[in-house]
C-alpha cells in the first residue's frame, strides 16, 4: 500500500510548486462546493420551481461557455499565474453579494451573481490546468491530475456534506462568508508559487492583437489536429446526458428521497468519492495511454448503466452505491482526456484548448440541464423516467463513440507509428 501511493506523496512532498498549486486548488474547490447547496437553497426557499432551480445551473454553464473562447486567449497571451490570483480575488468578493438575497424580489440577483463568477471560473479552470504540465515533469503528469481528481473527490464529498448539514442548520449567510474566505486563502497560495509559461512571441503576439484573430486559430488549431480534437470532445460528449442526471439528483433527494439538503449532501458525496476512485481504478484497468480513447467509450457505457439502476431504485443506499460507481467511470473519463489534452496540445495554444473544451463541456451541459427541467416541469415524465431516458442515451453516446471515433484515433496512432519507423531509418 505504501509503495502505491509513494508516487503521489514524492510528488506533494518534492514539487514545491506543484503543491501550493494543489493547495490552492483543495481549498477553492471547498469553498465552490460547500457554498453551492446555499445557492440552490435561496433559490428553492423563494421561488419553489424546479424551472429555476435548472435555470441556475444553465446560467452557469452558458456563463462559463459564452466567456471561454476569450479566456482561453487570455490565458494564452498573459500570466496565468497573475490571471488565477485576479480570478480567486474577484469570486471572493462576488459569492459575498448573495447574503444580499433577502427576498423573491430579489432572486434575479442570484443569477446576476452567478454569471459573473462563472466569467472568473473560466479564466481560472484553462489558467490552472495549462499550468500543471508547466510545474511538473512528464513522468509526474498523470500522477499530478490523478492526485488532483482525488483531492476534488475529497473535497466535494466533504464539501457537499458539510455544505448540506451547514446550509440545513447554520443557515446560507454563513456558508457564503466561508465561500468568500476560501478564495481569498487560494490567491495567497497561488501568489506563492511559481508557474513557469511559455509566453507566445512577439510575432505571434502582434499576430494575434486582435482578439478574434486569437481565438479563431485556436478553434482552427483544434480542427487540424484531431489527435488533440478527440479527447477535448470527450467531456462534452459525456455531459451531454450527465449532466442532467447529475441535475435531477437534487430534485430525487427533495422529492423522492424526501430528504432535502441532506440527502443531496449524502448523493453527492457518493458522486465524489466515484470520481476520486475511477481514475486510480482506470488507470489500473488502462496502462496504455494509446488506449484511453477506447476506455472513454466504455466508461460512457458503465456510467449509463448505473445511473439506470439509480432511476430504478428508491433507497439512500443503493442510489450512493450506484452513483459512486457511475461517476468512478466519469472521473477516469475526466482525468484520462485532460492528461491527453496537455501531453498533445502545445503550451502556447494549451489555454485556448482547454477553453474550447470548457466551451464545448458547458453548452452540452446546458443543453442536457435544460432539456430535463423542460420535461420535468412540463411532466412529460416522472423523474425515474426521465432519468432512464438520459441514461439509455449516454449508453448509446458510448456505443457510438467505440464504433466511430476510436477506431480513427487508432488508424492515426499506426500512422504516426509508421512515419517514426520511417525517420529512423532514414536517419
Amino acid at each position: 500500500m505504501k509503495q502505491k501511493i509513494k508516487p503521489y506523496t514524492d510528488l506533494v512532498k518534492n514539487n514545491v510548486d506543484y503543491r501550493r498549486l494543489w493547495i490552492a486548488q483543495i481549498i477553492s474547490n471547498f469553498g465552490d462546493w460547500f457554498g453551492i447547496l446555499a445557492v440552490y437553497a435561496i433559490i428553492q426557499k423563494y421561488s419553489g420551481s424546479e424551472f429555476l432551480l435548472g435555470l441556475i445551473i444553465v446560467v452557469k454553464m452558458l456563463s462559463l461557455a459564452f466567456s471561454s473562447p476569450l479566456a482561453g486567449y487570455i490565458t494564452d497571451r498573459f500570466n496565468r499565474r497573475q490571471l488565477m490570483i485576479l480570478s480567486d480575488v474577484a469570486r471572493g468578493l462576488l459569492v459575498l453579494c448573495f447574503i444580499l438575497i433577502t427576498t423573491s424580489d430579489l432572486l434575479w440577483l442570484a443569477y446576476v451573481i452567478t454569471a459573473l463568477q462563472m466569467v472568473f471560473s473560466a479564466l481560472f479552470e484553462p489558467a490552472k490546468t495549462s499550468s500543471i504540465p508547466n510545474v511538473t515533469g512528464p513522468q509526474e503528469l498523470v500522477v499530478a491530475n490523478i492526485l488532483s481528481a482525488a483531492s476534488w473527490s475529497i473535497i466535494f464529498t466533504s464539501g457537499m456534506a458539510i455544505g448540506g448539514f451547514a446550509t440545513a442548520y447554520l443557515g446560507t449567510d454563513i456558508v457564503f462568508l466561508i465561500n468568500g474566505f476560501s478564495y481569498g486563502l487560494s490567491a495567497v497560495f497561488i501568489y506563492r508559487a511559481t508557474i513557469p509559461q511559455i509566453a507566445m512571441s512577439s510575432a505571434e503576439k502582434i499576430r494575434t492583437a486582435n482578439p478574434l484573430v486569437g481565438i479563431r486559430e485556436g478553434f482552427s488549431y483544434l480542427k487540424n489536429n484531431k489527435r488533440v480534437l478527440r479527447p477535448a470532445m470527450a467531456k462534452g460528449t459525456f455531459t451531454m446526458c450527465v449532466g442532467a442526471m447529475v441535475y435531477m439528483l437534487i430534485i430525487i433527494a427533495e422529492e423522492v428521497l424526501m430528504l432535502g439538503s441532506v440527502g443531496l449532501g449524502i448523493l453527492y458525496a457518493a458522486r465524489g468519492v466515484g470520481t476520486g476512485l475511477g481514475p486510480v481504478a482506470g488507470r489500473r484497468f488502462f496502462r496504455k495511454e494509446s488506449g484511453w480513447i477506447r476506455a472513454i467509450g466504455f466508461f460512457m457505457i458503465i456510467c449509463g448503466l448505473m445511473y439506470g439502476v439509480v432511476s430504478s431504485v428508491n433507497s439512500i443506499v443503493l442510489m450512493s452505491l450506484f452513483v459512486m460507481l457511475a461517476h468512478m467511470a466519469s472521473g477516469s473519463n475526466w482525468v484520462f482526456s485532460t492528461v491527453l489534452l496537455q501531453r498533445r496540445a502545445p503550451d502556447v495554444f494549451r489555454g485556448r484548448v482547454f477553453s474550447i473544451e470548457w466551451l464545448i463541456f458547458t453548452v452540452a451541459q446546458s443543453v442536457s440541464v435544460m432539456a430535463a427541467a423542460i420535461i420535468l416541469e412540463l411532466e412529460l415524465l416522472t423523474i425515474q423516467q426521465t432519468m432512464g431516458l438520459f441514461s439509455g442515451l449516454l449508453i448509446i453516446s458510448g456505443i457510438v463513440w467505440l464504433l466511430k471515433v476510436a477506431p480513427n484515433e487508432e488508424v492515426d496512432e499506426s500512422d504516426s507509428v509508421i512515419e517514426y519507423k520511417a525517420e529512423k531509418t532514414l536517419m
